[in-house]
């Protein structure tokens, strides 16, 4: 991890990582916190879990298209830089979230999907291969395992690690009581 003041774990395809971030983003930009985006795969998380018994239908195709777009994320941080995780993920997110059009489950992973959020942020489009390297994974599953080291096992996304600025108490609370160092804001393997 770098010194960010706040690392945040996501899934490109959890709506609760992207109304978070949103929020983190806002925040981030009014305090001048430097954050670090971090990968947590819903896949990976959720890989002993019969899914046909416990998530609807269409929740397997969704932590595939996932774990697929991470993958991406993967390769652009370790070619481009961590700097470029965020606009990335800021791309994928309004085109999985907030579009119109907005493809359904099963779609979002694909290079017809992927190229244009690449394009938009000034990525090469052949990031795209990226997509089916499996390679990757181990450092996805690495990274999934950091997440639920800070957390527990019992949650899904997104996770924030934050670091309190200079000054904050120690006790890992701040004045009000709420946890500063790691905080869960979902649930359940969502």
């Amino acid at each position: 991890m770098t010194d960010a003041d706040l690392n945040f774990y996501f899934d490109p395809v959890c709506p609760f990582a992207w109304m978070t971030s949103k929020w983190v983003r806002t925040v981030a930009a009014r305090r001048e916190y430097a954050v670090e985006w971090r990968f947590i795969s819903l896949r990976l998380l959720n890989a002993h879990i019969d899914y046909d018994a416990h998530f609807p239908p269409e929740y397997e195709a969704g932590h595939t298209d996932g774990l697929r777009l991470l993958r991406v994320a993967a390769r652009v941080r370790a070619e481009h830089g961590h700097g470029a995780v965020g606009p990335l993920y800021e791309a994928l997110g309004r085109r999985i979230f907030e579009v119109d059009a907005a493809p359904g489950a099963g779609d979002r992973s694909t290079r017809d999907f992927l190229a244009p959020a690449l394009a938009e942020v000034g990525l090469p489009a052949g990031l795209v291969e990226a997509l089916d390297d499996e390679t990757l994974d181990a450092e996805l599953r690495a990274e999934t395992d950091e997440a639920l080291a800070l957390t527990g096992k019992d949650v899904g996304t997104p996770i924030l690690h934050f670091r309190p600025p200079e000054g904050w108490p120690s006790s890992g609370r701040s004045s009000a009581g709420c946890p500063t160092t790691t905080r869960p804001w979902s649930s359940g393997n969502t």
